[in-house]
């Protein structure tokens, strides 16, 4: 059983909120006692999402905000939406928002590759830093699949890898500060994104994962909670793999 409540009034912000593993990574963190600000470009979805979280403590209310990650003006108005919302950068930011447009190499489109995390993860850290305050913990959401390939996911697999890439060398550059920058890989995971795959595929997915199913958001989110908590003090530049043994 994870200990109580190790984010206490922390502002967390996560990105791909309204759904699957971004919904419930907001949900554990909140938990945890996080204040959370849900962000998505679904703003349905993280209203949604925001209506089933636990109440955070007296005058602290968590908030939906609408954000396209792929939008530099985007990111930074949402920065300075929670800003003026809550007087504070966040603490914590989880980095869930992605898509996949699923094609191979050679029918593949530039428009398909991700900057998202990137953006992210800048605008945040920029807000750490000049808030003051030392400390922080940036998690981004990459794949098992930027580790190892996919066919028919080239930009999805690339965009990955490159958040793993991002993430270590953030976590060099920011560690002077005391922000701690990690990245959670997933495998095969019940999603909204699973959700259109045909039930036979999913069970040769599930065939091939050791511990023999498919992983659930929540144990996604709570290797996230871990990562937001002091309990990692010392971890910054990890890759942790949620992938049920996938491709040991």
């Amino acid at each position: 059983m994870a200990a109580p409540l190790r984010l206490r009034s922390t502002l967390a912000l996560v990105t791909g909120g309204g759904s699957g593993i971004g919904r419930a990574v907001c949900a554990r963190l909140a938990e945890e006692g996080a204040l959370v600000a849900v962000a998505d470009q679904n703003e349905v979805g993280a209203a949604e999402t925001v209506r089933g979280l636990p109440r955070g403590e007296p005058g602290q209310e968590h908030k939906a905000f609408g954000v396209d990650v792929s939008s530099a003006q985007s990111v930074g108005e949402l920065m300075a939406q929670i800003q003026a919302q809550f007087s504070a950068p966040p603490r914590v930011c989880v980095s869930c928002a992605g898509i996949t447009m699923d094609e191979f190499l050679l029918k593949q489109t530039e428009a398909a590759f991700d900057k998202g995390t990137f953006l992210v993860t800048q605008a945040v850290a920029r807000g750490l830093v000049e808030s003051g305050a030392p400390g922080g913990s940036i998690i981004n959401m990459g794949s098992i699949v930027g580790k190892v390939g996919n066919l028919g996911q080239v930009s999805y697999a690339a965009s990955k890898a490159g958040v793993e890439g991002l993430t270590k060398t953030a976590a060099k550059e920011l560690a002077r500060f005391g922000i701690r920058c990690n990245v959670v890989l997933p495998g095969f995971i019940a999603t909204p994104m699973t959700d259109k795959v045909p039930p036979k595929v999913l069970q040769k997915f599930a065939g091939m994962v050791p511990l023999g199913r498919l992983g659930d958001p929540k144990e996604v989110a709570d290797v996230c909670a871990f990562l937001a908590s002091e309990e990692s003090r010392y971890i910054t530049g990890a890759s942790v793999e949620v992938t049920g043994g996938l491709f040991l």
